[in-house]
């Protein structure tokens, strides 16, 4: 019997997330399982994974072979890594402390990554919003500008209409006719 290491996919129409489970290869991709090791969410920036670290690598250390999404991410979380370093220590090339001792550098390296683009991203964002506001603060004068001058230009001609009902309401002097002889 063949045991991989795949995706289960759930979730709605267009908007998945995986479970990371431990299957016969035979078994239907959403079917049956042997074990439940993680989940993936690819919708969230950067993608979320909740994975078993202890799990996943007795399962790899068994035999079960990942398929290439979930061997991304077993190596994104430092689990063939962590094999890898294992390898060395069988070999005798170093001892098990100085294994741990690597792996423990490279977890905090990564964090360092991550929590670096997961910053970048938080200030990304707050510039986009202040670049929005300002824009929308620009609009927003420009259409003062429009109301106020269109606001002048109708003061005006209620002005104009006024000095023209004034005028037209003082009687206007008819000249005089003298003698209109006929």
């Amino acid at each position: 019997m063949s045991v991989k290491m795949r995706l289960a996919r759930h979730g709605r129409k267009r908007y998945a997330y995986y479970h990371i489970v431990v299957a016969d290869s035979r078994a239907p991709r959403d079917g049956r399982y042997i074990e439940l090791i993680g989940t993936y969410n690819p919708n969230s920036n950067p993608a979320t994974i909740n994975l078993d670290f202890d799990k996943a690598y007795d399962w790899l250390t068994k035999g079960a072979q990942p398929t290439d999404t979930v061997r991304a991410i077993l190596s994104y979380k430092g689990v063939l890594y962590k094999k890898h370093l294992m390898g060395g220590v069988k070999k005798g090339a170093f001892d098990a402390v100085e294994a741990e001792k690597r792996l423990d550098a490279w977890m905090t390296e990564k964090d360092a990554k991550i929590q670096a683009k997961i910053d970048r991203l938080a200030v990304d964002a707050d510039k986009e919003v202040k670049q929005q506001l300002a824009a929308e603060v620009k609009v927003k004068e420009q259409k003062a500008v429009a109301i106020a001058a269109k606001n002048a230009e109708l003061a005006a001609e209620a002005r104009a209409a006024k000095e023209a009902e004034a005028q037209a309401e003082t009687p206007a002097e008819a000249p005089e006719t003298e003698g209109a002889e006929s």
